[in-house]
């Protein structure tokens, strides 16, 4: 899937600097810097900066290992009528390499895991958690960047990094996952590939595509839920009012199916919106965005469905030296994350993270999500649902090497007719981990 993600990318051609290595350097930078543009959250496709500006480093080659002992009171879902309880242990080897130079910047992470069940061992797994960045300037006005995250995982729970699930982006993203379902087989990909261009001192333009699968291998975990795959584009025009005023108009595509064995529906929409982006501090940024979005539905020999609908997307990100914070609100059509139909999404995510001493961390991140069908008619439609979903977490630095971390998750959906979840549709998550890491600096 990643070797499929690469040629996809290198088929649509590929974005910019990183906003966060740019705003952090834009007040020391030289005349061509400060020439050089901020690809805006609306437009850029990234995340916001989940690491504290004084933690973030470059040019490392990092190694390590993670120990888990987690406590669910949920692990087998709708599968039984009553929730089922367990504890786990989980075995991380990490490895993330970190290389820049004037015109590169590449990070490739790998984590496999190993996870075992005191009491319910048939849903012992092994775990993948691939991911690679890269972006390349390739003349001093063009930029292009391709990033790609691979994840074979059972839980969706256990991650290496619990707080990354709760990414907030600056765009409306298709989910790849509407439903959370606590322990299923799962794979996952997504991609994406930018090309920019800043054709004058005040004007860029850009161009990208994107592609998500989503793959339960085994559909007797997960019944009431489908497969999908997304793939789709996107065009822009960004003008530079002043050093913290951007604003620019944003065309994107998406074609989203949904599938299982009796039943497929397609959702493709059209949407153009208008953004705008000030830049409050050189770390601190709002962005919003808004305009009409266009949405055909089809499923089978049924008539389609056509609507116009209004979709809007407001973020602010912000990154200290000691404290980042970001939120987001989005509202769009939407449609897959295992779910057949077109769905009214409106969304809402936020996370924080506190270095509230030398050796200590707080970390937050927050979800809540609401489904409405646009499609009741169709066959197996789903009326929709919500979600709402939180994890706090506190990590201590034992010493130069070694980490603990401490952390609670809480999960509540309801999606009425999915048997995985309507059952049991809480689930809460204690765990504890010791970590070991190695870091070696490169080129110095």
């Amino acid at each position: 899937m990643l070797l499929r993600a690469c040629v996809f990318a290198v088929l649509s051609a590929v974005a910019v600097w990183s906003q966060v290595d740019t705003n952090a350097t834009q007040a020391n930078a030289n005349p061509q810097d400060q020439a050089r543009m901020l690809t805006p959250p609306p437009v850029n496709g990234e995340a916001y900066p989940t690491v504290p500006a004084a933690e973030t480093r470059s040019n490392y080659l990092n190694a390590g290992l993670i120990f888990s002992a987690a406590y669910s009171d949920n692990v087998l879902g709708g599968i039984t009528p009553n929730p089922v309880s367990d504890l786990s242990y989980s075995i991380w080897p990490t490895l993330a390499l970190d290389e820049t130079t004037p015109r590169l910047h590449s990070v490739l992470t790998y984590s496999p895991g190993f996870t075992f069940y005191q009491s319910t061992s048939a849903r012992n797994e092994a775990d993948h958690n691939v991911a690679i960045d890269v972006q390349y300037r390739l003349s001093p006005h063009v930029t292009a960047s391709l990033r790609d995250s691979f994840q074979k995982s059972s839980n969706v729970f256990n991650q290496p990094d619990r707080l990354s699930t709760g990414a907030v982006y600056g765009s409306p993203q298709t989910p790849t996952a509407a439903v959370i379902v606590p322990m299923a087989d799962r794979l996952t990909n997504a991609a994406n590939a930018e090309l920019t261009y800043q054709f004058s001192a005040t004007g860029m333009v850009g161009a990208d595509g994107t592609f998500t699968n989503l793959h339960y291998p085994n559909p007797s975990q997960v019944p009431g839920l489908y497969d999908s795959s997304s793939r789709g584009g996107s065009a822009f025009y960004s003008h530079r009012l002043s050093r913290k005023h951007y604003v620019g108009v944003l065309y994107q595509y998406s074609h989203i199916l949904s599938y299982s064995v009796g039943a497929q529906s397609e959702v493709q929409t059209h949407t153009i919106s208008g953004f705008y982006t000030i830049y409050l501090k050189p770390n601190l940024s709002l962005s919003l965005s808004g305009g009409p979005q266009y949405s055909d539905t089809t499923q089978g020999l049924l008539p389609a469905l056509r609507s116009w609908a209004p979709a809007a997307t407001a973020s602010l990100g912000w990154q200290g030296r000691h404290t980042t914070f970001a939120a987001s609100y989005s509202r769009i059509v939407t449609g897959g994350g295992g779910l057949i139909g077109a769905f009214h999404s409106n969304s809402a995510n936020a996370s924080a993270r506190w270095q509230i001493a030398r050796t200590w961390n707080v970390g937050l991140a927050g979800n809540y999500a609401i489904y409405k069908t646009l499609t009741p008619f169709f066959f197996l439609a789903n009326p929709g649902g919500h979600t709402v979903s939180g994890t706090v977490s506190i990590q201590h630095q034992i010493s130069e090497h070694f980490n603990a971390e401490l952390g609670y998750t809480r999960l509540h959906q309801t999606f009425n007719g999915i048997s995985v979840i309507s059952a049991n549709p809480d689930t809460n998550r204690e765990y504890i981990s010791i970590s070991y890491q190695f870091t070696k600096p490169l080129g110095r």
